[in-house]
Order: structure tokens, then sequence, then C-alpha cells
């Protein structure tokens, strides 16, 4: 709130004993006599100065004043605590009020988008002034004025002054909510002074708690959110294994811009998607999350390869909030056979079709040989890309021979485009082979074998990883389904 030329804010009434509106001689001469604040020294130089007429110390700024608002009805009364304050020698610039109607205008925002009482520090109220209030409760306590005054300005410290016989009431005006009391007779300058500067830090103090409650329980809710959003496999009878992990690139973050999903049709298809959406952010998370959902309805609805992919175009075409933004996507597709249908069937070769738009190709892991890049030649382009409609974008099969003990590891490529050491060099997909192939050779199985993978590429990144991961292995395991 802009000052007058005599320090106060509009509309704030004279001080008895002012002339003017101006500071009383008392409070003019013990300002004038006040010392400089502590001196502080300047930065250490390495050589001697050479001008001989280089300035001393500087003196410290001296602390901006407190601005303090009392509401008092009693102009004695006022005139006392402005004759305390002066006492005090505290840098304090002091506003009257009579009661809580004329407070409110001082206390009103003094532009669109300020907190009221932004221009006060600390108010402090008589609980004897009268209240003011347009309705008046029926269910008086002594504290009305002190509640019609948290609530215009619940931003601003709050101290209150009773009487000898209204201890007990200071106690409760304390509970209430505001900092702290002051019983009239038995404050003096210095005392008004600390409790003052008391009342603003342990407001300061509440509201920095209150916002960090208010943050956790937000990071709480949204955590929250994001877990219902990532999926559940729905495998059951298909005796898979399906180990997954899921690290986005955000901090605090619990989900990100890549999505994966599986579910297994009542004709015994097995149906397995991991998907990411370019760009890093909440946008990208809910375009990722609305990806995953259609795709799992499409495929429910009895959708499959192009024509689930075209359709899917569109639904990322119709949820992006540019044109800019795409969506790479690996999609596999296991036929029903004796081996997905009959869990005894060991010995069957199962066939699959792959579609890729624009993502990395899975890894096919052998048991006694180094993993796979499986061919990307067939890939078509990202979606959201090319349109569809007119054949610019299709996404033929590569179809795929899977024989007994295969296992896929299916993954986004923030695993891939680690660097590795301090060169511009990265891992790619090449690297991730080998690097399966060590872990393969050491033992790692499932979900051991994830971890130690992204943990050595983190490793190898000197960090860890920016972009989100999002890593599946599916297997073949006839004896039970294991979600890892």
């Amino acid at each position: 709130m802009p000052a007058t030329g005599d320090g106060r804010a509009p509309g704030a009434a004279d001080l008895p004993g002012t002339l003017d509106g101006a500071r009383s001689g008392r409070a003019r001469d013990r300002s004038d006599d006040r010392p400089a604040g502590p001196a502080t020294a300047p930065p250490p130089i390495p050589h001697p100065r050479s001008d001989s007429g280089a300035a001393g110390p500087a003196a410290a700024t001296p602390a901006a004043p407190l601005k303090l608002l009392v509401i008092e009805d009693d102009a004695s009364d006022a005139q006392l605590l402005k004759a305390a304050v002066a006492d005090s020698g505290a840098p304090i610039e002091i506003h009257w009020a009579r009661g809580l109607d004329q407070a409110a205008e001082l206390l009103a925002p003094a532009r669109r988008g300020r907190p009221r009482g932004a221009d006060f520090s600390c108010v402090l109220l008589d609980l004897d002034a009268p209240a003011d209030l347009p309705h008046p409760s029926d269910a008086s306590d002594g504290l009305e004025g002190l509640h019609e005054l948290l609530r215009r300005a619940p931003h601003t410290a709050v101290v209150v002054l009773t009487d000898a016989a209204g201890a007990e009431l200071g106690a409760a005006a304390v509970a209430a909510g505001a900092q702290d009391f002051l019983i009239k007779n038995e404050t003096d300058g210095p005392l008004l002074a600390r409790a003052l500067r008391y009342a603003v830090e342990r407001k300061r103090a509440d509201e920095s708690q209150r916002r960090l409650v208010e943050a956790e329980l937000r990071g709480q809710e949204n955590a929250r959110l994001q877990r219902h959003l990532l999926p559940t496999p729905l495998l059951d009878g298909a005796g898979l294994s399906f180990t997954r992990r899921y690290r986005p690139g955000r901090r605090r973050a619990l989900l990100g811009g890549d999505f994966y999903d599986a579910v297994r049709t009542d004709d015994g298809t097995v149906h397995v998607v991991i998907g990411d959406v370019c760009g890093h952010g909440p946008d990208e998370a809910a375009l990722g999350v609305a990806l995953r959902i259609a795709w799992r309805t499409l495929v429910f609805a009895g959708l499959t390869g192009e024509a689930l992919l075209t359709t899917l175009q569109h639904v990322l075409e119709h949820e992006r909030r540019s044109d800019e933004i795409f969506a790479t996507l690996c999609m596999l597709v296991i036929e029903p056979g004796d081996a997905a249908g009959r869990l005894d069937s060991l010995g069957a070769v199962e066939h699959a079709r792959l579609y890729l738009a624009g993502h990395p190709a899975p890894l096919l892991l052998g048991a006694d040989c180094k993993p796979v890049t499986l061919p990307a030649d067939l890939a078509g382009p990202a979606l959201g890309l090319l349109p569809c409609d007119d054949g610019q974008a299709t996404w033929p099969p590569h179809r795929l021979e899977l024989h007994p003990g295969w296992r896929l590891l299916l993954y986004t490529d923030g695993l891939i485009e680690g660097r590795v050491g301090a060169g511009s060099r990265r891992l790619g997909q090449d690297g991730l082979a080998d690097l399966i192939g060590d872990h393969q050779s050491a033992g790692l199985t499932r979900g051991r074998l994830v971890d130690s993978a992204i943990a050595e590429v983190e490793e190898l990144n000197g960090g860890a990883l920016t972009d989100d991961v999002a890593v599946l292995l599916l297997e073949r395991n006839p004896v039970q389904l294991i979600l890892g």
C-alpha cells in the first residue's frame, strides 16, 4: 500500500497528540539520536589499496520498519501505545484505526492479486474495541472482533490486548488464531516491540508450515492418482511371466510420457504394447495415459494390427495440445496356439506379430546365446507424424516364430539413449544387447536381470537417466503367472 508524505497509509487516522499527522517530538527526537546500525566490513581485497582516499567501512542498510496497525477505540490508550512504541527504539511504523470497519479499509488489497493485509506486518487489536459486525453472533465469547479480523486479514500476524482481568480471554484468543496477547497495564515499550516481532516471525513460520502441509497433501493425492493410472496387466490364463519397471524422468513424479499394457482376450490372444509420448511434462503423461486406455479399449473391442494403430493415431491427433506432439509405439500380438492354450505343451513353436511405429525393436533373449534385436525393416512412422487415412502412414506386421523358452525384452528409448562415459557416445541397441547378455551370463533372471541392467545403464550414464524409462520382460512360463 503506498504511503502518504508523512509515512502513513491513506485513510489512517491521526494519532492523538500529533500535529497534522506528524510523529510526536518525543518519537522524532529518539529516532534522531538513535545510533547507526552495525558496520559491515567490505569484502577482502587481494592487494592493499593505493588510494588513500578510499571510503571506509560502509554502514549496514537499516532494516525496514515493521508496519503496525493498532485497532483501538480509546484515543488515550492509542496515545499510550504510540508512546510505548517510541520508547522501545524499534523501527515500527504505527497506524491507528478506531474499529474494524476503518481497519478493513486499510487491510484491503492495494491492487488485484495481493493478499489482504499484505502491507501491514502486524495488527494490534484491543479486544474491547467494537467489532462492527454486520451480523453479530448470538453465542458471544468475547472474541467476535478477533474472528472478523482473522477472516479479513488471514495472512497478517495478530496480537491482542486485554486488561489484567482478561488473561484467560487473551489465552483463548491465541487458541483462536492470534499469535500472542498482551496485558495493557503490564506492557512497556521493549516488551511490546519483542511481542510484535515474535508475532510476525511466528506467523511466517505458521504460513510456511501451512504451505508445506498443503504441498505434502497435494503430493500424496497426486501419487495416489498416478498409482491408479498405472496399468494392471490382465494376463490370467496366458501362462506368461511379466516383469515391468517404470521410472519417470520428472522429479517427484510417478508417471511420465511412457506407457505400457498387456491383456489377454477371450480367444487366447495376448496383446502387449509399450509406447513413448515425446516430452516429459504432465501434459505428456496425461496423453500417455489416454493412449494406453484407448489401446486397451480398442483391443477388447476387437481391433488389432493396423486398424488399431490407425484409430489410436486419431485419438492422439484429437488429444494432443499441438501438432508437433507424436508418440512411438511397439505392439506385440501373440497368437493363440497349443503352447498358449495348453500349459503342458512345452514343445510347440508360437507365432506372433510385431508392429513398430517409430519405436526401438525388442530384444529376443536366447537361453544360451547373445540377445538378438528383432528386425525393424517393416517399421512405420511414429503415431502423429504422417496422416494415415491416405496411406502415407502404414504399419505392416513382422511375423515371428517364438521357440520354447522364449523371452522378449521391450523398452522405451530412455534406456538406450543414456551416455557411455564422459563423451557423447550413447549406449544404443547394440550396447544394450551386450549389457543384457553379460547379465544373463551371470545367472540373473527376471526382476534381478531388469534391475541390474537399469542400474548399470545409469552407472554408465554417470547418474540417473533424465528421460522416462519403461521396461517389460515377457517370458513363456507354463507353470504360473508372475508379475514382477
